[in-house]
């Protein structure tokens, strides 16, 4: 008979398999290159701030608005808002203010930023998340 710690140390294991080798090759092919993957990660990093995202859905529904309405849609203060606006700014989902006086407007930079907002909109509409990680809290 043998011992069970061998058995359990086995099952632990990882050994590699691969069972379609040319889909792997072919995927493998397809991948972007890793600073793509990292600045796409950073992307939704950014979306992962409520009052950021609440700030972009604003603009989405709004078009262009400066900081100071942009805080009184959100909740948020002027300067917690331009200072999300600003990191927002840096990471190219927002466009470069335009200033006008002393206020400075805002705009998504670009459909590719309309439509990922839009996605994930709708996504949450059709979908109901479980949050694991909420579930004993």
């Amino acid at each position: 008979m043998s011992d069970r710690s061998d058995v359990v140390a086995r099952l632990d294991e990882c050994s590699v398999r691969i069972v379609d080798r040319e889909r792997v090759a072919a995927v493998q092919e397809a991948m972007p290159p890793d600073n793509d993957v990292e600045q796409a990660a950073d992307v939704f990093a950014l979306l992962g701030d409520p009052n950021r995202l609440r700030l972009l859905v604003a603009l989405l529904a709004g078009g262009e608005m400066c900081v100071c309405d942009l805080a009184a849609v959100t909740g948020m203060s002027e300067s917690g808002a331009s200072h999300a606006m600003r990191w927002l700014r840096a990471h190219r989902i927002v466009s470069p203010p335009r200033r006008q006086g002393r206020m400075m407007y805002y705009r998504l930079e670009d459909a590719h930023v309309r439509m990922l907002l839009d996605l994930a909109l709708t996504h949450t509409q059709h979908t109901v998340a479980l949050h694991p990680e909420r579930q004993n809290s």
